[in-house]
């Protein structure tokens, strides 16, 4: 049987980037600094994603913005208060694939440095995954095409028909373009649909 890649922000594991820095600096500082348009958050937390230290992310974005200098050291320190559950019934359709002798694996935009606390938060969850790919050790991130070919190394076989389930559409249509079965995952329900469908669960 071919290996059904997930996702992991979004599709397994929630990620609340504001609440980590709420912890410091209050819930409405927290919310203008990561959905405001003084400081972009999206593409500052990209980089760390794509390779970038966290040393020279904080730094870079401190020196531009001096009096956000709170804001910028509370989001990695606080860093487990954003993983705060899981996505529901993700975990349900992992344990009955993985009870199926099914092989997964992990391919996730996620920074090197904090990426360790999603497997201690959920160890049992996490458990069923035989590899997990992260972008900011590979230095690439999605929809990168250059990501799915370290994905295909990783798995040892082309990723043609491989199912692949994420959030973003921009990632299942560049994995759709590697070749891979790409679902647009809207939830668990949606999801085990889709496996039914393709006989990967009753």
């Amino acid at each position: 049987m071919k290996p059904v890649v997930f996702d992991l922000g979004g599709v397994v594991v929630v990620w609340d980037p504001v609440a980590p820095i709420a912890a410091a600096v209050g819930p409405e500082r927290a919310e203008r600094f990561v959905h405001g348009e003084e400081f972009d958050f999206a593409a500052w937390n990209h980089a760390q994603d794509a390779g970038r230290s966290w040393a020279e992310a904080e730094a870079s974005a401190t020196a531009a913005h001096p009096h956000l200098a709170e804001e910028i050291a509370a989001y990695r320190r606080n860093f487990p208060l954003s993983l705060p559950e899981l996505v529901p019934g993700t975990a349900e359709i992992l344990r009955a694939l993985h009870e199926r002798g099914m092989r997964l694996v992990a391919l996730t935009n996620w920074s090197a440095e904090t990426f360790h606390h999603a497997p201690q938060r959920f160890p049992e969850v996490f458990a069923v995954f035989t590899d997990v790919v992260v972008s900011g050790v590979e230095g690439v991130v999605k929809p990168d095409p250059e990501i799915f070919r370290v994905l295909a190394r990783r798995l040892g076989h082309p990723l043609e028909g491989v199912l692949f389930v994420d959030d973003s559409l921009a990632n299942v249509h560049a994995a759709r373009a590697a070749g891979m079965d790409a679902v647009h995952f809207t939830g668990a329900p949606a999801l085990w649909s889709e496996l039914q469908e393709r006989a990967l669960l009753d």
